[in-house]
């Protein structure tokens, strides 16, 4: 594991340099351990795909060897026995998102089923039908960014990203999926859309979704869509 500094009150842990959903599991793992253990200099731990960020406490991190005591202490408990799956993911309950599929929400799903040599609805059994783990947060202010695609669905992002992708999109980048929490522009294939609020200031915690948690797809029709968002999904 490498260590570096990220400012002067943080320091970025590198696990590996690719997306790897087994090197990503060793990072939620570590995460985890570092908020059990809960040291009185943490504020603040950001996983990303292969690497993690550690905030400290400036009051700590301006202390003689402070950030360097940090880095040592991190390194000794990273390097400790590994943490299992079941330790990535602590104690966050798996959540089902409802998806609606249907053309009027998914203006991409035809062109990704015409690049994979699928059927539309074959496409939307694959994507329903995965088990996807919320590798990081990031891009926008609550978007997952989902590991678990089936490669089959792995298509290239737009050419030309839209200046507009409604709220609740859901869409495939490359090898990954993930979710619109608000309107933005973006460049991933939109394949459908949910009526949940992904994000919500005044909500605690303001992300639907953390990261590590575990995500499956529910497909929803139209008249449901609606209903839920009537609802204030």
């Amino acid at each position: 594991m490498g260590i570096e500094p990220l400012g002067e009150d943080a320091l970025l842990l590198r696990l590996g340099r690719r997306i790897d959903p087994a090197v990503n599991a060793r990072v939620h793992a570590l995460a985890r351990r570092i908020e059990r253990e809960a040291p009185p200099w943490l504020r603040e731990v950001v996983p990303a795909y292969a690497s993690l960020a550690v905030f400290v406490d400036g009051a700590h991190a301006g202390s003689d060897d402070g950030i360097d005591a940090v880095a040592q202490w991190l390194r000794a408990l990273a390097d400790t026995d590994a943490d299992s799956e079941d330790d990535a993911v602590g104690v966050l309950p798996a959540v089902e998102i409802p998806v609606c599929y249907d053309r009027a929400f998914a203006p991409d799903l035809d062109e990704v089923a015409a690049q994979a040599g699928l059927a539309r609805d074959e496409v939307v059994a694959l994507h329903a039908g995965g088990d996807y783990r919320v590798a990081m947060i990031g891009f926008a202010p609550g978007f997952p960014y989902l590991l678990g695609l089936d490669p089959r669905l792995a298509v290239p992002r737009l050419a030309r990203p839209r200046t507009r992708v409604p709220a609740g999109s859901v869409a495939i980048g490359g090898g990954q999926t993930g979710i619109y929490p608000r309107e933005s522009p973006g460049g991933w294939r939109v394949i459908g859309r949910t009526p949940l609020r992904l994000f919500d200031a005044a909500r605690t915690p303001p992300t639907l979704l953390q990261a590590g948690q575990r995500v499956r797809f529910v497909a929803i029709d139209a008249a449901r869509f609606h209903a839920l968002a009537g609802a204030g999904a």
